[in-house]
């Protein structure tokens, strides 16, 4: 163990210590992370390894890839982040969370590699992440980039096939500021000599310039693969075949038909090494989930739980929501970090909101609630459409005393605002 280190036997006590062990939150860099990973011997989390990054779209990627390839058979572990209820979510064994002891057990390991390194809390729990997954001898690890591509730390592994879900412009002060910045920081997932697969049908320059660079066999939407919506189903082209009449994937929103288009690209181009039926095509589209990702709960007042903090995740957002018929006004709630260009984000819902309710996050990034709400009235127009509350707990209240039958309840801006709305269990019946 790194000199002066405790040993926890909780995983609460692990989470609180490594938020304390670096001073940044984010330190983009390969150079500390990769050097404890040799030390750890994880850099081979399975079989097949599988990268995906994106603006947004990845963790649905992610989900759909778990779940195709655990209905073909396959032995399969999942990195993801962040979490929405339990840190243990982020490391998926077999669709099962991993437990409190396992990760208890790495974070020791990782502990004693790093030779008093200093480690983000995001590197910690990667390195522990992958640790884990190298023991379990997985056919495919599929690891979900936390932030950019180039420089976070999934990156020390080298995919087999990396998937780039889409482009859009976010996390500006860590990955420039266009969209020709964010897709170059993107592309530093791809490979030499390997496949990348790209969701955008029209990304950025420089994402093609970066695949043509190092010799990475990019494949994108529109010009590769192609789909078509068809009836209560869609057909998908690839190169070396197609599939017709797909069901339609559970997840919600007509741009998941992009993600799983690329999600059939990435297998077929793995097809020689990881085979998948039809059948197992069919349920796993079928069977994916994600929770937070535009989440309906049916009742006398609808509530729409998503995640999404930046426009281009709005406008997904809103094509789901005017697929959704609603006879009565909608409530939104809204936390978001101070980092993120609220404006944007709700200038693209402001159509669809009757009333905005900001709420405080317990978090110190978090935009405190009457800063976000000037932010909000500056673009509605109007401070009587915004109501300013302390906590997800008062807005919750605020609603309840102004919902009707038929209202709806939409919870946005971030996963914390989502995961602690969802912890409430709100019922209006």
């Amino acid at each position: 163990m790194s000199e002066g280190s405790p040993r926890f036997d909780s995983l609460d006590d692990w989470l609180r210590w490594q938020e304390t062990l670096h001073p940044s939150s984010i330190d983009l860099g390969l150079e500390r992370v990769a050097a404890v990973a040799d030390r750890l011997q994880c850099r081979s989390p399975g079989g097949v390894v599988i990268s995906v990054a994106g603006t947004n779209g990845k963790g649905s990627c992610v989900a759909l890839l778990e779940a195709i390839l655990l209905r073909a058979g396959y032995r399969v572990g999942c990195y993801t982040s962040p979490h929405l209820f339990r840190y243990n979510e982020r490391l998926r064994l077999q669709g099962q969370a991993v437990s409190d002891q396992a990760l208890v057990d790495a974070f020791d390991r990782v502990d004693r590699a790093r030779h008093g390194q200093t480690l983000t809390y995001f590197e910690f729990g990667t390195l522990a992440a992958l640790d884990i997954m190298g023991a379990e001898q997985l056919d495919v690890a599929i690891l979900e980039v936390g932030l950019g591509g180039r420089l976070d730390a999934v990156n020390i592994v080298d995919a087999d096939v990396a998937l780039l879900s889409s482009v859009g412009v976010d996390h500006t002060d860590w990955l420039g500021c266009d969209r020709e910045s964010i897709g170059r920081e993107k592309a530093g997932i791809f490979r030499p000599a390997r496949p990348a697969v790209c969701g955008d049908p029209a990304p950025p320059s420089s994402v093609r310039e970066e695949a043509g660079r190092i010799g990475a066999g990019l494949r994108v939407l529109g010009r590769d693969f192609t789909l078509q919506q068809a009836g209560r189903g869609w057909h998908w082209q690839g190169q070396r075949g197609r599939q017709r009449d797909l069901p339609l994937p559970s997840l919600a929103g007509a741009h998941q038909l992009a993600n799983a288009a690329s999600v059939l690209m990435v297998l077929e181009l793995l097809t020689d090494r990881l085979p998948v039926t039809r059948k197992a095509i069919d349920a796993g589209l079928r069977w994916a989930r994600l929770p937070g990702r535009i989440e309906t709960i049916a009742g006398r007042v609808e509530q729409v739980l998503d995640v999404s903090h930046n426009a281009q995740a709005a406008e997904a957002l809103v094509d789901a929501l005017r697929r959704m018929p609603l006879a009565g006004r909608t409530h939104a709630v809204l936390g978001m970090m101070r980092d993120k260009d609220a404006e944007s984000f709700v200038r693209v819902l402001q159509p669809l909101v009757d009333r905005w309710y900001t709420v405080g996050l317990h978090i110190a990034r978090a935009s405190p609630p009457e800063e976000l709400a000037a932010r909000v009235t500056a673009v509605v127009g109007s401070a009587q459409a915004v109501s300013c509350c302390a906590t997800v707990a008062e807005a919750l209240a605020a609603i309840q005393r102004r919902i009707g039958t038929g209202d709806r309840v939409l919870v946005c801006g971030s996963f914390h605002t989502v995961a602690e709305w969802a912890g409430m269990k709100p019922c209006f019946d």
